[in-house]
């Protein structure tokens, strides 16, 4: 198959790893705690600067009556509407429900056809959870194009005009390198976002190359721009992976975002590091530029909102080298006094070397036996950083160096999506990762109690600092083992496995739609027959449901607090957060074995209806405005999430919506209920071919995708 091809495909061997940053007179308040061998470090707000996450609360006592499925489902009211093969029959009457691949695009239109049939409907906490990313999604790329974008243009085009002015007055002097350097930075941005600007002759070899090496997306290589003029060698020199200027994510469709992609990418992963003495001057260079005019403003206009969208920065920025120009230099210092005072130069760099280096690394390093201090090697500015994410440093203290190596002296180069929720609690997760041998790595075990102690200990505060931290405290709920008092389709090791490709699933989509900003890690409606009773059934989690409400509920707040959010998306807003506070409501209505009104009943009938009226509306500003448009806009997407250094990547992927029939209690007796789950999908692939989401469609539409992860074989019908 092709895919088995192309996992075989190019390879090149380096170490890669991660970003972050603040802003000119913004006050960044972090809890830090120190990073040793034995305690993780995890920058978090313990307020947010945009809106506050509002419990929703939740108080049930489960208490559905156990039932048994008879072997030939004699007690099941609703057999004939179905049928199923042997092997998914089987799984049916052994778990209480099971999983059948099918080929629907998309949530809604599983439900929609339940409703015509008339087959009760089975609410699902996929579909749900569904709906939350197409809206993220939807919010995010609209205010990428309407305000990101275009302050971006204005703030690339004020440094560049800064710069150059920055390289007038020092030219002649140690600094002008250094100046020099910054005006091909933002000469090379500014050519990303198709900007009409003069290359300037002192720098258009190394932009004209840098360019060069951003289209071919070839991975890793040396950075003809960062080491100019430094006479550097081997391991000393910066080398990025170009490949990661390959627009994905929501990003691969229009040309405006291409361009934003791609200069964000650049202003997000290049490193001007501390331990080299003149990219540290551009870095400084930078700092002042701005502070100059609005710069400043224009730059926290973007890097606020981000911070609300995806989290706090891990890397040295803007304002810890404000604030360390001032600790050395006063509370003004000029170009001059720069270029001229060697004894301050020489305190700041002193300064400089004890501030702490990044948790995630995401440049491209060698093994430690050759670049043996990783922190000096990956310490240094952005100047509009990619983020610190929970799930990256999962990942870090995860993968070599870290775990060292196992009993055969092999490395585990590259994650799995199942490291998530087994550091966040799941011993489920963790055993299938022990059968797999993952654990079997030196460090592996110790790690991972470290890293379980830590986590589970935050407070709800860290939890929901942003958006980002609030989609994973949501998929924490899926984490619960289901006792008594739950119904019996959810009170086993199927149901486990299910809840877990759930959260991967979910996980998956959050990772594509904040693919540009968060950090990755490197190694190193109509009606049916009323004649039929299809009265459904939620599935009952009521903390999922809860924690999405107030989830959406800190979306709209937040975007609405700085002006982000248009009227007819705050109405959506508000639908979806009422949605998922009545199937809260029903949740605990079914978990305490209390009857549906109608009206819930009707809810549950409509919910195709629902999720088609949200699917449109997060569509629409790409012109969607017709369920036809389903077949080139499908749920499927794909991201890469870790990136190896013999040239892989770590792809996680979703594919066609699957059926979910569960035997459930209604009234008093069982009917089979139908529904949708994600499909999932784990695999590496070339680093020079990061997939984007219409090469994943393709490979979807030809049947041509790695196989289904093993663990999901005692729930998912062959």
């Amino acid at each position: 198959m092709l895919w088995k091809e192309k996992f075989l495909v190019g390879m090149v061997s380096l170490v890669l790893l991660g970003t972050v940053a603040t802003g000119c007179n913004v006050s960044s308040k972090q809890l830090e705690q120190k990073q040793t061998q034995e305690t993780i470090r995890i920058p978090v707000a313990l307020t947010s600067d945009f809106a506050n996450y509002k419990d929703v609360p939740v108080d049930y006592t489960a208490a559905v009556p156990p039932y048994v499925l008879k072997p030939d489902l004699s007690n099941v009211t609703n057999t004939g509407m179905f049928q199923f093969s042997k092997d998914a029959e089987q799984m049916l009457i052994e778990n209480g429900f099971v999983v059948v691949p099918s080929q629907y695009r998309e949530f809604f239109i599983l439900y929609e056809m339940n409703r015509y049939q008339p087959v009760p409907n089975f609410v699902t906490t996929d579909s749900m959870l569904h709906n939350y990313h197409l809206f993220f999604n939807h919010l995010l790329r609209e205010v990428e194009k309407e305000k990101f974008a275009p302050l971006l243009k204005e703030i690339t085009a004020d440094m560049l005009s800064e710069s150059e002015k920055q390289y007038k007055t020092l030219k002649g002097t140690d600094w002008e390198n250094a100046a020099k350097r910054n005006i091909g930075y933002f000469t090379v941005a500014g050519k990303l976002l198709n900007l009409q600007i003069p290359v300037s002759k002192q720098v258009k070899m190394e932009v004209e190359e840098e360019l060069r090496l951003i289209e071919s997306s070839l991975g890793v290589q040396d950075s003809p721009l960062m080491n100019m003029g430094q006479n550097l060698k081997g391991t000393n020199k910066l080398q990025e992976d170009y490949s990661q200027y390959i627009p994905r994510g929501h990003y691969d469709k229009d040309e405006l975002l291409q361009s934003y992609f791609k200069a964000m990418m650049w202003y997000g992963r290049m490193t001007f590091r501390l331990q080299s003495e003149d990219e540290t001057k551009s870095a400084i260079l930078m700092t002042l530029a701005l502070c100059e005019a609005e710069n400043g403003q224009k730059w926290d206009k973007i890097f606020q909102p981000t911070n609300f969208f995806v989290g706090k920065s891990d890397d040295l920025s803007f304002q810890e080298y404000r604030n360390l120009l001032e600790k050395v230099y006063g509370d003004h210092v000029e170009l001059g006094e720069l270029a001229s005072n060697d004894e301050k130069w020489n305190l700041l760099m002193e300064v400089a070397s004890e501030m702490e280096p990044p948790i995630i690394n995401s440049i491209p390093i060698f093994d430690e036996e050759i670049q043996p201090d990783h922190g000096e090697e990956i310490s240094g500015f952005r100047f509009m950083g990619q983020r610190f994410t929970l799930d990256a440093a999962i990942f870090q203290r995860l993968i070599y160096p870290n775990v060292k190596e196992n009993s055969q002296g092999q490395r585990r180069m590259l994650p799995k999506a199942l490291d998530i929720p087994a550091a966040m609690g799941s011993e489920e997760a963790y055993a299938i990762m022990e059968g797999e041998g993952d654990t079997g790595y030196a460090s592996y075990p110790g790690n991972m109690f470290k890293l379980r102690d830590y986590i589970t200990n935050q407070n709800k505060e860290v939890w929901t600092q942003n958006l980002y931290w609030g989609w994973l405290y949501t998929l924490d709920s899926l984490l619960d083992k289901r006792g008594e008092g739950y119904p019996s389709f959810m009170k086993n090791r199927a149901w486990m496995r299910k809840d877990l490709n759930t959260f991967v699933s979910s996980w998956t989509e959050l990772k594509h739609d904040t693919i540009l900003y968060a950090k990755q890690v490197y190694a190193e409606m109509g009606g049916g027959e009323v004649d039929v009773d299809d009265r459904g059934y939620v599935e009952p989690n009521p903390d999922l449901y809860a924690r999405l409400a107030a989830l959406v509920d800190m979306t709209r707040t937040g975007l609405s607090s700085r002006n982000l959010l248009n009227e007819r998306d705050r109405d959506s807003l508000d639908r979806m957060e009422q949605l998922a506070l009545s199937f809260k409501t029903i949740s605990v209505k079914e978990l305490s074995n209390i009857s549906l009104s109608d009206e819930e009943y009707d809810l549950i009938r409509s919910y195709g209806g629902q999720l088609e009226h949200f699917w449109l509306e997060a569509l629409r500003d790409i012109g969607v405005d017709h369920r036809s448009a389903m077949a080139e806009n499908p749920a499927a997407l794909v991201a890469d999430v870790a990136t190896d250094p013999n040239g892989q990547v770590l792809q996680e992927a979703t594919g066609h919506i699957f059926e979910i029939y569960a035997v459930v209690p209604v009234d008093g007796s069982l009917r089979i209920a139908s529904g949708g789950v994600y499909s999932h999908y784990e695999f590496p692939w070339p680093l020079t071919d990061r997939l984007t989401d219409k090469k994943w469609h393709e490979m979807l539409d030809y049947d041509d995708v790695p196989p289904l992860s093993s663990w999901t074989k005692n729930y998912i019908a062959p």
